[in-house]
């Protein structure tokens, strides 16, 4: 037995952690770089209390996790304290790979590289410091496991990940319908031939918690200034980007400076050390700290996006199921050119266009099962013949417009 650390949560309560090597992992600096990671990106400019961190959520998952174990085990399912330590672990340092922003920034300091290949090349690297420790976990990880269900409760559509992340982003936002009982679902949770289903009487808690992704989705991840306010950001570090490989002076910090002068391909970044450990000294404060300094840069365009960034004055943003006409396009960009002096090709850091989806059930290979008292696993649709789950199956897509207000309001005018 060792001493049990006891951290406070908001969600939980007392989450309690007497493993000494997932402690070890907690304290590393990697980890702890998550402190300074917000969970929702910049939904802050919409829901005030959304600063929440990526550190909180990885918690959060942690402990869903052992709760999920707990319940699996009371059912009779063998799990060995090394698998029980693994889970853990992979859930744990899940996000470990989020850059600054999290999703918002994802495509942009690195190009096509997703966050979870990131991870994998972090856990890989705090592995080789702790002499194959985290072996297991990798596995569990990469869903190389020969029981499948440790990867699903990692990720699938029924996952720790989500149960936290929906609980806590509704709690701090204050948008109440995404809150979710994540207790009655993981005692819901069984096994059939090594893969997680559902019992037949959590239908109900499955349709709570598929209504809470869909309208969670709608009124924060995808809320339109939220959109306008990732919009700008990812418009200033483009900006910044192409002045610094311009030759143009900026300031800014040594990681961030790194990963602006120049693109790094998947194979440069996955191999040379020097590129992890700049990634690893990046965060939000870096961006921020930035966008401070370069609110007085010379660029007019750099200078107007930060200042206007800064003191919220964002773009508007335009949502809808069909794309704003073209013609309406091209009379907002000539307006900008003329009002800022900039040329055509310029205009685009002040226009942007684009589509975004909600799907908060995907059918498909990686769909949730549900296993009736007759033993006999179904997948959901088939389970169901409620009508809300039938609806929350198909995708929704919709198409945004971002630009400054002002400007988008004189053309409204005409």
């Amino acid at each position: 037995m060792y001493p049990t650390k006891i951290i406070n949560d908001p969600i939980y309560g007392f989450i309690k952690i007497n493993n000494p090597f997932i402690l070890k992992l907690i304290d590393h600096p990697y980890f702890q770089r998550l402190k300074r990671i917000k969970q929702l990106g910049l939904a802050e400019f919409v829901y005030p209390g959304a600063h929440h961190t990526r550190f909180h959520h990885a918690l959060g998952a942690m402990h869903l996790m052992d709760q999920a174990l707990n319940n699996l085990q009371a059912k009779g399912y063998p799990i060995s304290e090394e698998e029980r330590e693994a889970a853990e672990i992979a859930i744990l340092l899940h996000d470990i790979g989020h850059g600054p922003f999290s999703h918002v920034l994802e495509y942009t300091l690195l190009e096509n590289v997703h966050h979870e290949a990131i991870s994998q090349i972090l856990m890989a690297t705090l592995n080789k410091h702790f002499e194959g420790r985290l072996d297991l976990a990798i596995q569990m990880f990469s869903d190389e496991y020969h029981r499948p269900f440790f990867h699903q409760l990692i990720s699938s559509q029924l996952d720790v990940d989500r149960l936290d992340y929906l609980s806590r982003d509704s709690f701090y936002t204050g948008v109440r319908e995404g809150f979710i009982g994540s207790e009655r679902l993981l005692s819901m949770l069984d096994l059939v031939n090594e893969k997680l289903v559902l019992e037949e009487k959590g239908i109900y808690s499955i349709e709570n918690f598929l209504m809470a992704r869909r309208l969670m989705y709608w009124q924060v991840y995808l809320h339109k200034t939220a959109i306008a306010a990732e919009s700008m950001l990812i418009q200033i570090l483009r900006r910044a980007k192409y002045l610094i490989n311009s030759g143009v002076q900026l300031e800014c910090s040594t990681p961030l400076f790194t990963f602006l002068s120049k693109v790094y391909t998947w194979e440069e970044f996955s191999s040379r050390e020097s590129l992890l450990i700049a990634f690893t000294d990046l965060d939000d404060h870096d961006v921020w700290a930035a966008i401070k300094s370069w609110k007085s840069a010379e660029d007019i365009i750099l200078k107007n996006l930060c200042q206007q960034f800064l003191t919220r004055k964002l773009f508007t943003c335009k949502l809808g199921s069909q794309p704003i006409p073209r013609t309406k396009k091209l009379e907002i960009e000539q307006m900008i050119q003329k009002s800022l002096g900039i040329t055509a090709e310029e205009v685009g850091y002040f226009v942007v266009d684009g589509s975004t989806s909600n799907a908060a059930y995907i059918q498909g290979d990686n769909t949730i099962k549900m296993v009736d008292k007759q033993g006999q696993v179904v997948e959901l649709l088939e389970a169901s013949d409620l009508p809300t789950i039938q609806a929350l199956s198909k995708i929704v897509k919709k198409y945004y417009f971002c630009c400054p207000k002002s400007v988008y309001l004189q053309g409204e005018l005409r």
